[in-house]
């Protein structure tokens, strides 16, 4: 996975100023191109079907989501929904439509015995500076 080092450059939160990690993202698999490569590894079904049965499931896993359902499928993760809003003092002071600020879809990833998969095997490499112009 490689990476750059960016300087926080928001003054608000504490570590402004601080310079960290983020990834660098090459490129966007397009499901179709999920679809097909998970068809060609041995299984009996093209792509096409495939793309149908993964839009129904996730069309389902949003529905169940959005119910305040977690979802788990099997050798991937857990999916959640959480609420994130501003912190009141009293409670009576709480309303839904302004201290609410969004929704976040938390992603748990598979593990056994508290090491998931998903991270296993994973090696980092400092990305190539951008050059200005």
């Amino acid at each position: 996975m490689k990476y750059r080092i960016k300087k926080e450059t928001k003054p608000k939160l504490p570590t402004f100023g601080k310079y960290k990690a983020v990834a660098v993202h090459n490129q966007t698999i397009e499901s179709r191109q999920l679809f097909e490569e998970a068809a060609s590894r041995g299984m009996t079904i093209s792509g096409g079907v495939l793309e149908g049965l993964m839009m129904t499931v996730a069309e389902t896993v949003r529905r169940h989501l959005q119910m305040g359902d977690k979802v788990r499928l099997k050798g991937f993760g857990l999916l959640k929904l959480e609420i994130e809003s501003e912190k009141v003092d009293n409670l009576k002071d709480f309303r839904a439509k302004k201290h609410i600020r969004g929704v976040r879809l938390h992603f748990i990833p598979e593990s056994e015995k508290g090491s998931p998969e998903l991270y296993q095997g994973i090696t980092f490499e400092k990305d190539k500076p951008i050059k200005d112009n």
